[in-house]
């Protein structure tokens, strides 16, 4: 399959609010009120915790017929431990996530050898958790003055 370049646009709102769009979708990201936004939308990294659920839960369902696997339901928890003070400038700790634990919950036909067969495969296959795991290349193209 060729390479193919996904685009989005953040464009920040009042406050800390930003609208966030991707071919015909928006969202609204915002920070919770203890750290100074509106909690009108979750912040930046509960959606890199919600991407990697996400795309997990598709590869499942995407896979899931190849595996002689029926899901009845799939659904994953998804966890990260993120020091603040990085952000904030307050200590020299890393400003992303440190650790991110999940737990994958199925209901389907497969055996518990199956199950893991399966979950060793998604992982290995899900395009987000290879983007967190793995280095990428993150280049600034240019600065744009309106």
């Amino acid at each position: 399959m060729p390479l193919e370049t996904f685009k989005a646009t953040a464009h920040l709102q009042k406050g800390m609010v930003v609208k966030a769009k991707s071919r015909n979708f928006e969202i609204t990201v915002d920070e919770p009120k203890y750290l100074g936004g509106t909690d009108t939308g979750m912040n930046p990294v509960e959606l890199v915790l919600c991407a990697l659920g996400a795309c997990q839960a598709i590869v499942a369902r995407v896979y899931a017929p190849k595996f002689k696997i029926r899901l009845e339901e799939f659904w994953v928890e998804v966890e990260g431990d993120l020091d603040t003070d990085g952000f904030m400038n307050k200590s020299d700790v890393r400003r992303g996530y440190s650790d991110i634990r999940y737990n994958i919950h199925m209901k389907s036909n497969a055996s518990r050898e199956q199950a893991e067969e399966f979950v060793q495969f998604i992982e290995r296959t899900c395009p987000v958790g290879d983007t967190i795991i793995n280095p990428v290349n993150l280049v600034l193209n240019k600065i744009i003055l309106e």
